[in-house]
């Protein structure tokens, strides 16, 4: 296998050398470029094309998600993000981050992450997969897992273990079978995401899975209702047309 070119993202000059001083004992990763900030890294990623980047998410400039989403719509590095703030970890993950070292972090941490990326990087050398991925590509049909911080862990959902999604302000609660489930997320940004899913906004807080509906039930006024299979009733002020067309769909 070649050798691995990285680059080093971050704003503290002791945060780069830490990095800088576990890479130098690889023999087979070359780093090609430190940077400072966002701008610069984005600049550098793109003219030098490395197969890793490690990448603080707080810099100045640009942070380190509006540096990958500005290398959308073309490949991305494997990314591995770099950063004393555990509350980015959902959304690092997201962005097909291969990993997540949070400051200050062991050398055998380091290594493990390291050799994660090797490992995917001989993957795409032998044609195998593609660990360049677009920024927000998702990972499958519906967007791919969706990550949930919660104070003991971070579960990883998939789209079909969920229910129904319901506005709560800033945030959105996901309903998956008995659990439920706290996102900061608009409740138009799920929408989105798992249309591909089969889900559907049926009311301006409520986007259910489609594949949950039992019944539809006249509520009068040509207003109607969904009873899913779990028991739950939900107001629908979608038309009875529009969740047909849907569910002809899938």
């Amino acid at each position: 296998m070649k050798k691995i070119s990285a680059i080093i993202a971050d704003d503290e000059p002791l945060a780069r050398e830490r990095v800088g001083s576990l890479l130098q004992d690889e023999a087979d990763v070359e780093m090609v470029a430190e940077c400072a900030d966002g701008a610069q890294t984005l600049k550098e990623v793109q003219k030098r094309q490395p197969d890793l980047l490690f990448l603080d998410v707080q810099m100045p400039r640009l942070n380190g998600f509006e540096v990958l989403e500005a290398l959308s719509p073309g490949p991305i590095p494997v990314v591995i993000f770099t950063t004393a703030y555990d509350e980015h970890a959902i959304r690092a993950f997201e962005f097909s981050a291969l990993d997540y070292l949070l400051k200050p972090f062991t050398e055998a941490r380091f290594k493990i992450a390291l050799q994660r990326a090797r490992a995917l990087l001989e993957k795409i050398e032998k044609g195998s997969t593609d660990a360049r991925l677009k920024v927000g590509q998702p990972e499958g049909a519906g967007g791919g897992r969706i990550f949930v911080r919660s104070s003991e862990r971070i579960l990883f959902l998939k789209p079909g273990e969920i229910d129904r999604v319901e506005a709560a302000g800033n945030y959105v609660v996901l309903h998956a079978g008995k659990e439920q489930h706290i996102l900061r997320e608009t409740i138009s940004a799920m929408e989105a995401r798992l249309a591909s899913a089969g889900f559907m906004r049926i009311s301006r807080s409520v986007v259910v899975n489609l594949g949950c509906i039992r019944e539809i039930q006249p509520v009068g006024s040509g207003r109607y209702s969904l009873l899913l299979k779990n028991g739950t009733r939900l107001d629908m002020t979608c038309s009875l047309g529009e969740l047909q067309a849907r569910l002809g769909e899938i």
